[in-house]
């Protein structure tokens, strides 16, 4: 299993505040379904943040998001190891596959893989 990228993912109520504050980093949007909005650089796209008003479908916002390339794998793993999933494996109709899990200190992180 490989990861693609690792994206911190900032809860907050204030999307175009986020989006012109980041902006001044030079990060730009790349996607917003509008609980969720992606801000990346244009120069090394995979240098992302993410901004959350809340999440879709699961009952938490995660702390972290990482991309994996078989979340298959990752969830077995992680399911193996006994660590707690907070948010079960489903495909999303946004077009991703993911689940959360608990790290050793209390972060949910949000383990996804894109559906092809």
């Amino acid at each position: 299993m490989a990861v693609r990228r690792v994206v911190p993912n900032v809860p907050s109520q204030a999307m175009a505040e986020n989006r012109e504050f980041y902006g001044l980093l030079g990060l730009e949007e790349v996607m917003n379904l509008g609980w969720i909005m992606t801000l990346a650089s244009p120069t090394a796209p995979t240098a992302q943040i993410s901004v959350m008003t809340g999440d879709k479908t699961a009952p938490v916002v995660p702390d972290l998001s990482v991309e994996v390339d078989d979340v298959d794998a990752a969830y077995a793993a992680m399911r193996e190891s006994g660590a707690e999933i907070v948010h079960p494996l489903r495909d999303e109709e946004w077009g991703v596959r993911r689940f959360f899990v608990r790290d050793p200190n209390g972060r949910v992180i949000n383990v996804l893989s894109h559906c092809r």
